[in-house]
């Protein structure tokens, strides 16, 4: 018998790679595009409150995204160590590493919560917001911490879920949340039948509301899971403490991460203050393109995840080969996810800025912007990619040392720009060739080695 051409067993095992990626990353797209709608929505039904109202949704925005951000290592990381245990065979185990996650996101939510709430006028003067703009942040902001513990409990669900190889239900969950959180916002903003009529803090306790809901369905799955395979439902302190220890280095990866996206706020605040600009129409402005940003972020995103729930079973399951192929693929999916979010955001931008705002102003100053994002997207879904498959093999460590090497390159260039009076524009210049650009550099050179290539369910770092 004739041997199969190799040529064609390749494009077999690419097709096959392709179809496990895909089984997971395109429900996780999904998903991942209908969570930013939460801050979508929000931004939309804001901004049609005026501007100033929208550059306060921004300022609360910055700082809670940073708090819950720093919190991400409840999803991350629950992924990695469930997805090992999952391929090492012991579905108990993992299920009972993800039950400790959930605990961990409380003990973490409640004092943040308690503490977010008491110092919540401060937090928004640390950005330097106006009067006129920071009494709409400071009314958003102290609402919606209401809502952070259960946000960090939906992460850790959802970790659990990605961990054990399951996208679909987190997309279900994050629809029907969605759903219902335009539906609260538009009621309790503007008023329907006589509720509502509450302005921006409609918006905060809408979301607030539907994250509550969305992050009990998300835990009656994990719990009849639990239940299942005899995995216990109680706090386990040694499980918890594991948990937490295993977090820190991810925990600051995640800060030096939005340190960066903290700064880059702060970059423009103080641009426009220097160079004697409109603050709002700045502020505004940023905050429609990092929303629309963020929201492509999340979109990209999708084949990260799948990379940190694929490599930790690969690796879980001791198959080094097979961990390495299938992140080529990733890699290569991701670089062409970038290149047609660039066209897709580079035809758009006109069109964007009247769904936000209704001022002339950030209208204009909003596209270029945009085309500047827009050239960086290529870069950015190359180092989501990595990011994921990185965070799945548990090379937190690694993360951690690279993501404050990276924040030393950034801030002073960034701090320089602003100083100089450097307007939105260029702040956006710099956020998506020396953030992004660096971030490509030091990941890619960690992925072309070996060290992260750690088998079993001990993790790499």
């Amino acid at each position: 018998m004739a041997s199969e051409d190799p040529a064609e067993l390749a494009k077999g095992e690419n097709r096959q790679l392709d179809r496990e990626i895909w089984r997971l990353a395109l429900p996780a797209f999904l998903a991942l595009v209908a969570e930013p709608l939460f801050l979508l929505a929000d931004a939309a039904i804001v901004g049609h409150l005026g501007t100033t109202a929208l550059a306060g949704l921004g300022v609360a925005g910055a700082v809670l995204q940073t708090l819950v951000g720093l919190c991400v290592f409840l999803a991350y990381g629950t992924t990695a160590g469930v997805a090992r245990l999952l391929g090492a065979g012991d579905l108990r185990a993992a299920l009972a590493q993800g039950i400790d996650g959930i605990w961990l996101a409380v003990l973490i939510g409640v004092p943040v919560t308690l503490v977010g709430i008491a110092a919540t006028g401060r937090l928004v003067d640390l950005l330097g917001a106006q009067p006129d703009v920071a009494a709409p942040a400071t009314t958003y902001l102290r609402i919606a911490f209401v809502g952070v513990t259960p946000l960090l409990v939906m992460m850790a669900a959802t970790g659990i879920l990605r961990g054990l190889q399951d996208t679909r239900t987190p997309l279900v969950v994050a629809v029907a949340g969605n759903a219902l959180n335009i539906v609260l916002n538009l009621v309790l903003v503007y008023g329907v039948g006589g509720l509502g009529g509450m302005g921006i803090a409609g918006s905060a306790l809408g979301s607030v509301l539907a994250q509550a809901a969305s992050a009990a369905a998300l835990m009656w799955v994990v719990v009849r899971g639990a239940r299942r395979e005899g995995a216990s439902l109680r706090p386990d302190r040694l499980g918890i403490t594991r948990a937490a220890q295993a977090s820190i280095a991810l925990v600051i990866r995640t800060l030096t991460l939005r340190a960066a996206l903290l700064l880059t706020t702060y970059a423009v605040v103080l641009g426009a203050s220097r160079s004697g600009g409109d603050q709002s129409v700045s502020v505004a402005t940023h905050q429609i393109a990092f929303t629309i940003w963020s929201f492509l972020a999340f979109a990209l995103d999708a084949v990260a995840i799948a990379a940190q729930a694929i490599t930790g079973r690969y690796l879980g399951a001791g198959d080094r080969a097979g961990t390495r192929a299938v992140t080529n693929r990733m890699v290569r999916w991701g670089a062409l996810g970038g290149v047609g979010s660039a066209l897709l955001l580079a035809a758009t931008s006109p069109l964007l800025g009247p769904l936000f705002s209704g001022d002339d102003r950030v209208h204009e100053l909003l596209v270029p912007v945009l085309l500047v994002a827009a050239a960086g997207q290529p870069v950015a879904g190359v180092v989501f990619v990595l990011d994921g498959v990185l965070i799945g093999a548990g090379d937190g460590t690694y993360l951690a040392w690279a993501g404050l090497a990276v924040l030393v390159v950034y801030a002073p260039v960034l701090l320089l720009v602003a100083t100089a009076g450097g307007g939105v524009v260029l702040v956006w210049v710099v956020f998506s060739a020396v953030l992004m650009g660096a971030r490509l550099v030091v990941l890619l050179a960690r992925a072309r080695g070996e060290a992260w290539l750690v088998t079993g369910t001990r993790a790499a770092a």
